[in-house]
């Protein structure tokens, strides 16, 4: 812990995940970061939980995250974090390729999806969890403009659900935005923060 953050305990906060952006918000809110990836296979997580709405998925997986990288680090606070895309009830994982890709942005241009981002905490032997949303509205796109977006973005099309990231190429997709900007991101920081105060784990 550094004499700048409002961090208590004495270890880092473990972020199960592998995520840049995640971690870059953490740190941007002065909290020390140790990433230890949770590498479970999240579509065999999803298919054991069944038929859960898509919000109560993302919280599902995010929890499994904290859960296997809790597991070991005991006395560690953890946390877990997951983003579920739904469109029209349906749900979309990242891309494969460009070509999926294209038809996760031809299947989004002109509707509104919703970006569900949950949060897991482990922190001894007592858990908390939460999901916020977001609704993105698309603007109307043809196959011209969805390829000429892909060509730009580049191989970051396949880094997130949706193809796009917001805080880059991605927002010229858009025609409204209704959410926080850390929600969409991954990671919704203000009800995150206000946790761990409720905790005793921030100075203020």
């Amino acid at each position: 812990m550094t004499a700048a953050s409002p961090w208590c305990p004495a270890e880092p906060l473990i972020l199960a995940s592998g995520s840049r952006t995640r971690r870059d918000l953490l740190a941007g809110a002065g909290l020390p970061i140790e990433a230890v990836p949770a590498a479970i296979d999240e579509r065999a997580v999803e298919a054991e939980a069944g038929a859960l709405p898509p919000a109560s998925l993302a919280l599902h997986l995010a929890r499994a995250k904290a859960r296997a990288v809790a597991a070991r680090h005991p006395g560690r606070v953890v946390l877990g974090a997951d983003q579920v895309l739904e469109c029209d009830g349906a749900v979309l994982h990242k891309p494969a390729d460009r070509a999926a890709a294209a038809g996760h942005l031809a299947r989004l241009q002109d509707r509104t999806h919703a970006l569900h981002s949950a949060v897991a905490l482990v922190h001894g032997t007592g858990e908390d969890g939460f999901v916020e949303t977001a609704r993105l509205t698309m603007r109307p796109l043809d196959d011209a403009a969805i390829d000429a977006y892909l060509e730009l973005a580049g191989p970051a099309v396949t880094t997130s659900v949706g193809a796009y990231q917001l805080e880059a190429l991605g927002i010229h997709l858009f025609a409204r935005i209704e959410g926080d900007h850390s929600t969409i991101l991954g990671l919704p920081l203000l009800p995150l923060l206000a946790r761990l105060r409720a905790m005793g784990l921030l100075t203020f």
